[in-house]
């Protein structure tokens, strides 16, 4: 049995089905009361993974664990080692927990001091791991969906700053793979897309797909930040925009670790916004 947290974010709704339709038995765990569109062989858990007493019973019995904390538990909560101690007197023996680039790229940085405790607490649980650090999402440009399908027109940031943003389906597909098949316990997977691709040339590609011009505005720093304050930490806000602005060399260079994962290329920004684009019409 595999239980996948976070089960109704971008990445849970592809990895839930992606398990299920290879045959596996699948518990997707949310907070929610209920899941709609569950697959067939999936069933619906809900709990809080903020609460390992919570999650004991969903454990019991599991062999693996998808592990993704919740925005908000990113900055607090129970100790790693909580939910670690859950899962392993349940029985689980692999556990993939999704984590981030920034913790091997700037691993000081203090938005991700938690998720760096939970790669620490994982390493040392005894089970087999394997750590997934995504860098970017295309799924960002969610955020540009309500200005393109009413102005359209994508407002943002360091227009020409290009950076390898990742396809959350791909995070998944490696994330089923780490689950199900041998040969990657201790391995720590960067996955990144094919190609760096600016804010800029992601508003063409949304351009192209709907068959109509998109504008782009390029927001100053103080604008940017304005906006992110709406609903990010102030803590963060430098820090994000820092990797936007100016990213490291790292942080620009594509992985391949989602294609000698995957054995195929990683999905480019242009198949993200195909199979998206109703959410910019």
């Amino acid at each position: 049995m595999i239980v996948v947290t976070g089960a109704t974010g971008n990445i849970g709704r592809t990895l839930v089905p992606l398990l299920a339709g290879a045959g596996e038995d699948v518990v997707a765990v949310s907070r929610r009361p209920e899941y709609e569109g569950l697959p067939a062989g999936a069933r619906h858990a809900r709990a809080d993974i903020g609460n390992s007493a919570s999650l004991r019973p969903v454990l019991d019995g599991a062999d693996a664990l998808f592990l993704m904390l919740g925005g908000e538990l990113n900055g607090a909560g129970e100790s790693p080692d909580a939910l670690l101690g859950a899962a392993l007197d349940s029985g689980v023996k692999r556990i993939v927990l999704l984590s981030s680039q920034i913790n091997s790229t700037r691993p000081e940085a203090l938005s991700h001091t938690r998720l760096r405790a939970f790669e620490t607490a994982v390493r040392a649980s005894g089970a087999d791991f394997t750590i997934l650090r995504p860098g970017g999402f295309a799924s960002n440009a969610f955020a540009w969906a309500e200005s393109v399908r009413t102005k359209r027109t994508v407002f943002a940031p360091f227009g020409d700053v290009a950076l390898p943003v990742v396809d959350p389906a791909d995070i998944a597909a490696v994330a089923a793979a780490a689950l199900r098949e041998d040969g990657h316990a201790g391995r720590t997977y960067e996955l990144t897309g094919p190609r760096a691709v600016s804010p800029r040339e992601q508003a063409a590609a949304i351009s192209r797909a709907l068959g109509e011009e998109v504008a782009f505005v390029e927001l100053s720093r103080d604008q940017a930040h304005s906006h992110l304050a709406r609903f990010m930490p102030e803590e963060v806000i430098d820090g994000t925009l820092d990797i936007l602005g100016v990213p490291l060399p790292s942080e620009q260079t594509v992985s391949p670790d989602t294609e000698s994962v995957l054995h195929r290329p990683a999905r480019p920004f242009d198949e993200w916004v195909a199979r998206n684009l109703p959410a910019f019409r």
